[in-house]
């Protein structure tokens, strides 16, 4: 790797000076100048980040914290972060992927070692333990991808998923579905309460309330086994259970496998509503009607959003994209419908 002092060699000039017109913290003449830049460029030297930091204060480095937990659906997570890396690039930025799940310390170690010049936090939860050094001032510029209980004093973007949760819910109803049950994400990510899944079931319970419909919510964490025995629990109370809404990519096909095996077509006697990537909606046995997640949109937008933030706009701003729901071959009549 070629040095700054090789540089300065190759030029014939001090280090010293190398380091002022990488600056511009000094005034060097032009000739100077540009025999340096034309050693830099013969020699092909990059700056160490670090120094660069240490030099302009700007590490043009973001860190994106994304906690890969087991439970937890991670290629919508790494296609956000993939949309997060190629947009910060755009912008002359590279990413630090941060994949721990160390909560506020990952939060001081960033804050503390100066390498970021800014943040980008996934996986929110409700009332999420990161967010009081976010708000108190002394930490670096952050986006959240997704939506606390209380986003004052923090800029945030997510999709809508209380309004998602409705939307399934009218869906279902129009088809003329009144008892309805809701394959959820696994057990631990209500246990965080994990902000975008928490926020579906409250969006369709409280429209499923208003509408009249009965609502069953059975966490799952997504296998054959697990899911079977989940589905012999929602029959075994609601029999007459007609409409599901899937929010768990893992259960999607279990679940189609199973109503089959159970001798329940789909949609004529049962429908399957989910909240899933475009992709698996589409690839499903039976195609999906479906909200999809837009990840890419996502990580696009919070990259915006930071810039802005670094640029001295916004301090405080919530974007919520609104959902999409796509029918397709999964979604019908309630069979009590079909009959009259």
């Amino acid at each position: 790797m070629v040095t700054l002092a090789e540089v300065a060699r190759h030029a014939g000039v001090s280090a010293s000076t190398v380091s002022y017109v990488l600056s511009g913290k000094r005034s060097i003449s032009a000739v100077t100048r540009q025999r340096v830049r034309e050693s830099i460029e013969h020699l092909g030297y990059h700056p160490h980040a670090g120094a660069r930091a240490l030099a302009s204060s700007r590490s043009r480095i973001i860190a994106l914290m994304v906690p890969l937990r087991s439970d937890m659906y991670v290629p919508v997570m790494m296609e956000i972060a993939i949309a997060v890396a190629t947009t910060a690039r755009d912008h002359g930025y590279d990413v630090l992927l941060l994949t721990g799940e160390e909560g506020p310390a990952a939060v001081r170690r960033v804050t503390g070692s100066g390498l970021a010049e800014a943040m980008i936090l996934m996986d929110i939860q409700l009332d999420d333990e990161r967010l009081p050094l976010l708000r108190d001032g002394g930490g670096r510029p952050a986006v959240l991808v997704g939506l606390p209980a209380d986003p004052s004093g923090l800029t945030c973007v997510d999709l809508d998923f209380t309004a998602t949760g409705a939307l399934c819910a009218d869906h279902l109803a129009g088809l003329g579905h009144r008892e309805l049950a809701v394959i959820g994400e696994a057990p631990g990510v209500y246990e965080r309460h994990t902000g975008f899944a928490e926020r579906t079931l409250a969006g369709l319970r409280d429209r499923a309330a208003r509408l009249g419909l009965s609502v069953l919510h059975r966490p799952c964490e997504g296998g054959y086994g697990s899911l079977a025995g989940t589905l012999g629990r929602i029959f075994d109370e609601r029999p007459g259970t007609t409409g599901f809404v899937v929010q768990n990519e893992a259960a999607v096909e279990p679940l189609l496998a199973l109503l089959r095996q159970d001798g329940r077509a789909v949609p004529e006697d049962v429908s399957v509503v989910a909240v899933c990537p475009e992709q698996v909606a589409t690839q499903a046995s039976v195609r999906l009607t479906s909200v999809a997640v837009p990840a890419r949109e996502l990580g696009q937008r919070a990259v915006e959003l930071l810039m802005a933030k670094l640029h001295g706009r916004p301090d405080e701003e919530v974007v919520l994209l609104p959902p999409e729901l796509t029918v397709r071959d999964s979604s019908g009549p309630a069979p009590d419908v079909n009959s009259r």
